[in-house]
């Protein structure tokens, strides 16, 4: 049998998450701080945002996981995603590359690949922004995608040479990476609301969710899975309630607090992603 994420394994990372209360150090766009740090702090997690050279590698190696996101860099901030990066990767402290942007604007994605030397333990983007990332090509429209997230599954699988775990955002959410023995293995994760995209900052904020979950997650795909399941379902849960973008940024907020274990494993909708004859398996 083909194995894969469960919801029991959904469940139990929630749980370790609200137990734990892992601290995010991001180093992430100055668009999406202030929301980044809410959805941190409302799943259950806490956050810092520390992105200067002289406090990133010391605060990286004490963070419980560590988000390096794209999105708006400049001289000062790409060399402490460097510092933050190494300091991470030596000190065991699982990372999360954001590579907003990479593919269409080539200073960021010399800096992205310079950051893959450092070992993410999990990549998330969209589907161009994967594609592009493993040398694919990919159509990369600014920070949005518009490649398929199934497309973008063989780019995902090759940056598994860099990284432990891999997601490409969409629609239908594909993520692939390592079972506890070294399977490759993947999932595919359905749902969300078509609220998401019309309000900044929910993609980069997952990129927080992600850290926080890899800190308390046995494995890092069920800890990615368990960061993209658990946008999907407090989205869903938000727009019930909402009348536009405005009352959902809100109500999303609200209902990743209030979602818990059990909701989670029973509202995420998970199926298993087939690798066999995918390019790129190993």
């Amino acid at each position: 049998m083909t194995r894969t994420v469960t919801g029991d394994d959904l469940a139990g990372a929630l749980d370790a998450l609200r137990t734990q209360v892992p601290l995010v150090h991001s180093l992430t766009n100055i668009v999406s701080a202030n929301f980044l740090t809410n959805v941190v702090l409302a799943a259950g997690a806490s956050n810092a945002h520390i992105d200067n050279v002289h406090e990133a590698a010391g605060f990286a190696r004490i963070a419980g996981g560590v988000l390096v996101n794209l999105g708006t860099p400049d001289d000062g901030t790409a060399a402490a995603f460097m510092l933050a990066a190494e300091a991470a990767h030596d000190a065991g402290t699982p990372w999360v590359l954001d590579p907003v942007g990479v593919g269409g604007l080539p200073w960021r994605s010399g800096l992205a690949l310079d950051l893959l030397k450092h070992r993410p333990t999990a990549i998330r983007g969209n589907a161009s922004e994967i594609i592009a990332l493993a040398g694919l090509g990919g159509d990369t429209r600014g920070v949005d995608s518009a490649d398929d997230s199934a497309a973008a599954v063989p780019a995902a699988l090759a940056l598994l040479d860099h990284a432990d775990a891999v997601s490409a955002s969409g629609p239908v959410d594909h993520l692939v990476g390592r079972d506890s023995d070294g399977t490759v293995i993947g999932v595919r994760i359905a749902g969300g609301s078509d609220m998401l995209p019309r309000v900044t900052s929910t993609g980069c904020s997952l990129g927080g969710l992600v850290a926080a979950y890899l800190a308390v997650s046995p494995t890092p795909l069920i800890g990615l899975a368990a960061a993209h399941a658990h946008v999907a379902v407090a989205s869903e849960i938000a727009e019930a309630t909402s009348s536009g973008p405005g009352s959902f940024a809100v109500a999303y907020l609200d209902a990743l607090h209030s979602v818990d274990p059990s909701t989670l494993a029973d509202r995420a909708r998970l199926e298993t992603l087939e690798l066999s004859g995918v390019g790129g398996t190993r």
